[in-house]
């Protein structure tokens, strides 16, 4: 069996990664392309680190399980199914559930940290960097949390500046220069997605 080919794919929060990748799945069957994301590792709430205000902070990279996370990358890559639990990131009115991840050809590896840890970024084939103004994170991050994870303003302001941004300049920016690729997200979305989608039918003909 050919190693399936891994592209892993990083960028601030609120960047439009998610949204580039969900879009680039959804050209392509389950059979040929799979995704594994970094949100569905974060670590329980509480066991979350609380910051100096009683905040919890799930900026840090502690906040994520990098070691469950590169052993189930692994098992894709070994042709095994993988079978796991949606967070729901502290939103009272979402129910878990589990989720069933079949190996492809294609694997995407995506989330805030995914070249952080040498080990998993070792099993990337291509990395690519969702680069996006500040301003615009801020407000993608704001109408997400506001919407999707029912926090206040106040709260996604706070956390934005006090997590989001120096976990940012500190784990994530400094892989932009290291990285295969840059996709630009400070325009027409359709655009990093189309460089994706015909990068992959590549590798799948």
């Amino acid at each position: 069996m050919q190693k399936p080919y891994v592209i892993g794919i990083s960028g601030g929060s609120g960047s439009g990664k998610s949204t580039i990748v969900n879009l680039v799945c959804q050209a392509f069957t389950d059979n040929e392309v799979c995704l594994l994301t970094q949100d569905d590792f974060y670590i329980p709430r509480e066991k979350q680190a609380i910051d100096a205000n009683g905040v919890t902070d799930f900026d840090r990279l502690g906040a994520i399980d990098h070691t469950s996370f590169h052993d189930r990358l692994q098992d894709l890559i070994a042709g095994k199914e993988v079978i796991l639990k949606e967070y729901v990131f502290n939103n009272d009115q979402a129910q878990a559930s589990m989720k069933t991840i079949m190996p492809a050809p294609i694997i995407i590896a995506e989330g805030l940290f995914v070249f952080s840890s040498e080990q998993v970024k070792s099993l990337m084939d291509l990395t690519v960097f969702v680069d996006t103004s500040d301003v615009l994170k801020v407000i993608r991050r704001i109408q997400r949390d506001q919407i999707e994870r029912n926090y206040p303003l106040d709260d996604v302001l706070y956390r934005y500046q006090h997590h989001v941004l120096p976990s940012y300049e500190k784990y994530i920016a400094p892989h932009k220069n290291n990285v295969d690729m840059i996709i630009n997200n400070n325009g027409d979305v359709n655009r990093g997605v189309q460089v994706l989608v015909n990068l992959i039918k590549g590798r799948l003909t």
